[in-house]
């Protein structure tokens, strides 16, 4: 803000002193707005968009003191710059008008000369002032756009530890659920379709897991290619974690087998299995939520051994889920890298369809 864009609001009781100053304004290339007292100032402050007030004392109605008062209590007005013109000398009054919020303090009569070398202090303060607000806003907006890029990358109370400066995240879990779903024939549907095609499906098919697993309050861990790993009872802790990634699983092969995507019938293998696992964010640029654990090994075993269409889940999640659901059982068959253990196809509900749970505090919306 220059002087000449400045302007100044004039507030004084008497109408020559008024006419006086503002005509000394007015050859300095200020824009000038009088009142004759307080409470006619206050409003159009509040109306206008003022650069600095000039303000006497000793006025009818409202006196300069309480104007100051009531600017230096209103957020919006606090930081306007006031210089205080006023036939009023004892000191008492100065360091008053000082102490509400008067950036200065003028005797009249007032050389002109350093009324001037007062205003443009006044409002050079008021321009930077002006820049810093700015600045701080638009770092402001930075700063939740920042953040709600984090926020689509990492789990809430994961983001907001990480904002807290806090370092080395890493979690033990002493049991959760963790699925990894991969499309069967992807290979040869790359083959067939364009690579905007092929991305479109993509999109499509892990677009209907985000909103599943949104649903049922899971949290989704990454995407790898076309296989796409979501966890149950973490950040936060939650009960029934194994039943809640099932019921997604089951909504996942609902969903696909009544939606054709691009064109092409999508099956998916699935691979669910419940156990221990390390969470922690890696990188410094390019942050990453990962788990790691045996759990994790298993239930991308029980994905890649699995059929498209069907849900291969550990022993263990079956006895967890008990008969609330129906199943094929298979034989006893090593899955690589882990070694023999009991596995079988989940098929069904048995009852009616376990209720989707609410998303556990904390989670990310």
């Amino acid at each position: 803000m220059s002087t000449e864009a400045g302007r100044v609001l004039i507030v004084d009781d008497d109408e020559d002193s008024r006419e006086l100053l503002a005509r000394l304004l007015h050859e300095q290339g200020l824009k000038v707005s009088v009142a004759r007292e307080g409470r006619t100032a206050l409003k159009m402050l509040v109306e206008g968009n003022f650069d600095l007030l000039l303000l006497d004392i000793v006025m009818p109605e409202m006196d300069g003191y309480h104007v100051l008062g009531y600017l230096k209590s209103d957020e919006s007005l606090r930081d306007l710059p006031v210089v205080v013109i006023s036939a009023v000398s004892e000191l008492d009054s100065i360091i008053r008008c000082i102490e509400v919020g008067a950036d200065d303090y003028l005797l009249k009569p007032y050389n002109p000369v350093l009324l001037k070398a007062r205003i443009d202090a006044c409002l050079e303060k008021k321009r930077l002032r002006d820049c810093e607000q700015v600045y701080h806003s638009r770092l402001r907006e930075e700063q939740k756009r920042s953040e709600h890029l984090l926020l689509n990358i990492l789990p809430k109370p994961i983001a907001r530890r990480l904002l807290s400066e806090e370092a080395g995240i890493v979690d033990a879990y002493e049991e959760v659920t963790v699925l990894f779903a991969d499309i069967a024939g992807f290979t040869g549907l790359a083959m067939r379709k364009s690579p905007q095609d092929l991305v479109a499906i993509l999109n499509e098919v892990f677009s209907l897991f985000d909103g599943l697993t949104e649903r049922h309050g899971l949290e989704k861990i990454k995407t790898i290619g076309d296989a796409y790993m979501v966890a149950a009872g973490l950040p936060v802790p939650r009960t029934k974690h194994t039943e809640a990634m099932v019921e997604m699983a089951l909504n996942v092969q609902e969903a696909l087998t009544t939606r054709p995507i691009g064109g092409e019938p999508i099956r998916v293998r699935i691979g669910i299995h419940s156990g221990p696992v390390i969470a922690g964010v890696i990188g410094t640029k390019k942050f990453s939520y990962d788990l790691w654990g045996e759990t994790v090994n298993i239930a991308s075993r029980l994905e890649s051994h699995g059929r498209p269409g069907m849900i291969h889940v550990s022993g263990s999640v079956r006895e967890k889920l008990g008969d609330r659901y129906t199943y094929v059982d298979r034989d006893l068959r090593a899955l690589r890298g882990v070694g023999e253990m009991e596995t079988c196809f989940l098929t069904g509900r048995r009852a009616a369809p376990a209720p989707v749970h609410p998303r556990a505090v904390g989670e990310r919306a």
